[in-house]
């Protein structure tokens, strides 16, 4: 099963918490609303904009936003910027070979999970959430 790392929770964090927004948000408001400590919210919020996932405007008018519409970005793309890309998984042989295919199939399933999930599906589930109607 696919571990996910802390820094890489918390970028999922901010991404979603930057779909939810209205528009540019302060790094100080993302770390405070998400529990992130704000040094590593700095690092995280830099790395996603070098990666093209995030825009950011500076200023005291300034802040991050998305750099697609928050349905044209998936947890995957998050995924792949904090954690990279993952290498193919080692060959077995003998009694154990069955398992190289498996772990190769389970890779694929939690890859296409995370490929087909949005920023705005997850949005949309915590709207359902808050108002009575369950995840979606």
């Amino acid at each position: 099963m696919m571990r996910i790392s802390a820094r890489t929770q918390y970028a999922l964090r901010a991404m979603v918490a930057l779909a939810a927004s209205d528009g540019l948000m302060h790094a100080e408001k993302i770390a405070a609303d998400q529990d992130i400590p704000r040094r590593f919210c700095d690092n995280i919020l830099l790395h996603l904009r070098r990666a093209g996932l995030l825009v950011s405007q500076r200023g005291p008018e300034g802040g991050y936003r998305l750099a697609r519409p928050a349905h044209e970005i998936t947890l995957a793309d998050v995924i792949r910027v904090t954690e990279g890309v993952e290498p193919p998984a080692a060959r077995f042989s003998g009694a154990a070979a069955p398992l190289t295919e498996i772990l190769e199939r389970l890779y694929d399933h939690e890859n296409a999970l995370l490929g087909e999930i949005t920023l705005a599906d997850v949005v949309a589930s915590a709207h359902a959430a808050a108002a009575g109607g369950g995840a979606t």
